[in-house]
């Protein structure tokens, strides 16, 4: 078996935009906005759309793993603009909450088909879990945090702390959060 050929840049171009616009829109009006607003979010027709993703589960599985490449990639970009080690794990917790608060519910959407469900939990741990360490490590190694963390527990807490912000107005999980990251500091 041959691997298909790779996508030309104007077709990789307009599944980045559809991504990009179906994940706006279901910030704004949830997973099951109707295709043709995520096509004029995107200014494509909604053939394209099709093409790109056959299934409305197709479509809602990119967005999530996209978000999750994006998140992921932001850490050692963070880390490398500075202006210390705590201040970029600070800025990607930051990054991490807003996609926890905005894609609860792609996650929920996904939670009754067990096995697509388990595979993107584990690409989510697979590429969020090695980027949190990597941040944590850098700035243990400054000298800006204690040793010992570890990365899923600070992931699962921050988790924990963002359920129901979704539904619930009232509550912004990011000033706990930020207290959170803040904690972790050593004192000077």
């Amino acid at each position: 078996m041959t691997d298909p050929a790779p996508k030309r840049k104007d077709a990789r171009r307009n599944q980045q935009a559809l991504l990009d616009a179906a994940a706006a829109v279901f910030v704004r009006a949830g997973v099951d906005a109707p295709v043709r607003e995520i096509a004029a979010e995107a200014g494509v027709g909604m053939g394209t759309i099709y093409r790109h993703f056959p299934t409305r589960a197709d479509l809602v599985i990119a967005v999530y793993r996209h978000q999750v490449d994006a998140c992921a990639e932001a850490g050692p970009t963070l880390l490398a603009e500075g202006p210390t080690p705590h201040a970029a794990l600070g800025r990607w917790v930051d990054l991490f909450v807003d996609f926890l608060v905005t894609k609860h519910g792609l996650a929920a959407a996904l939670h009754n088909d067990t096995g697509s469900f388990e595979t993107l939990h584990a690409y989510f741990l697979d590429r969020l879990l090695p980027v949190c360490a990597e941040l944590l490590d850098a700035a243990v190694a400054a000298g800006e945090i204690d040793s010992g963390l570890d990365p899923y527990q600070l992931l699962r807490g921050i988790g924990n702390l963002c359920i129901g912000a979704e539904s619930d107005t009232r509550y912004d999980p990011r000033p706990l959060v930020a207290l959170l990251v803040a904690g972790l500091a050593r004192p000077s």
